[in-house]
């Protein structure tokens, strides 16, 4: 279980961090025809002028934090919001690349699972703060 824990970790720190990276760099080719919906989105998201560089910044880090095996829990906190969408928006928008979204969503919560005690204080329904 250990080497499968190992692999996910790595295939999906490696999906985050070249699409992040792609997000600056566009080494790979983006296609040239997409539902006008989907177009719109990403459009959207671009023309926010802040948006797509937070999130691509955020994928870079979080990947290179997986890949790393520095403060995973971390970086798949910061990454589920994101796999949410990405799976949202190749469901209702670009089915396409559904595939790759879901396998991304099977590689987070297997991740998840798999440093599931980390998570374990968050999901308590009461908790008293710190010094009190």
């Amino acid at each position: 279980m250990r080497i499968l824990t190992l692999v996910a970790r790595i295939l999906l720190g490696l999906i985050f961090f070249v699409f992040g990276l792609n997000g600056f760099f566009h080494f790979i080719p983006q296609p040239t025809s997409v539902p006008p919906a989907a177009g719109a989105f990403a459009g959207a998201l671009i023309a926010s002028g802040y948006f797509f560089p937070l999130l691509k910044t955020v994928e870079t880090a979080s990947g290179f934090l997986l890949l790393t095996g520095r403060f995973v829990p971390l970086a798949l906190t910061l990454l589920a919001p994101i796999v949410v969408n990405i799976f949202a928006f190749h469901a209702f928008l670009l089915p396409g690349g559904l595939a790759l979204a879901t396998a991304v969503v099977v590689l987070e919560v297997f991740l998840a699972f798999r440093y599931r005690s980390a998570f374990a204080p968050m999901l308590k329904a009461r908790v008293q703060p710190d010094g009190e």
